[in-house]
């Protein structure tokens, strides 16, 4: 027997299925949505409509953004001769927390992982290949420290190595298996300082 209404307990499991967000939690965040004034509520979900409805990928480095592109590929201050590669928009977000990094970025949106059916072809490998067609001086690879991370890292530079353009990976520092997201800036800002060739 359930305990709370139907659409309660569709509000809770709604909830419980975003990520970090467990059964408790789902329940604090139902009923305290239950207790804001209506219009909060409806402000709240505006909100994420129009998020949703207006987030695109940036035309250069396929972040998420609102614009053609995004605030970091359109800003002058930025060195586009650098060029990082990460997984996700989650681990750009994390390397700019540390509010040390020049460059810019190019996001995959996933990695090489033949256990999951995802290949080159899955990724955006062609567009970054694209961009190095450009005047690039270095590409950092920046993927996560998983099996999935190190061999998308080993596959770019393979295919970039004869261009001439220099690349290097992000040093130690980040674990093992860790995701970039989670990691505190001055672990991050190290495994910069300390990227070397590959």
């Amino acid at each position: 027997m359930d305990a709370y209404s139907s659409q309660i307990t569709k509000l809770i499991e709604t909830l419980g299925s975003l990520p970090g967000i467990g059964t408790k939690s789902a329940q604090r965040l139902a009923f305290h949505l239950m207790n804001m004034p209506s219009e909060k509520v409806a402000a709240i979900a505006d909100t994420i409509k129009e998020t949703r409805n207006s987030i695109r990928f940036c035309k250069s480095c396929f972040t998420l953004t609102d614009r053609e592109l995004c605030p970091i590929c359109a800003s002058e201050k930025r060195d586009h001769k650098t060029i990082m590669v990460v997984e996700n928009t989650r681990d750009l977000a994390a390397y700019e927390r540390t509010g040390k990094y020049e460059g810019v970025y190019h996001v995959l949106h996933g990695a090489i992982s033949p256990m999951l059916g995802i290949g080159p072809a899955d990724i955006r490998l062609t567009e970054l290949m694209h961009r190095l067609q450009q005047d690039i001086t270095e590409l950092i690879i920046a993927t996560n420290s998983s099996l999935e991370g190190e061999t998308t890292a080993m596959y770019i530079s393979k295919l970039v190595k004869p261009t001439g353009i220099k690349v290097t990976r992000i040093a130690s520092g980040v674990p093992v298996g860790g995701d970039l997201e989670c990691i505190d800036e001055v672990t991050l800002l190290r495994a910069l300082e300390g990227r070397i060739d590959l």
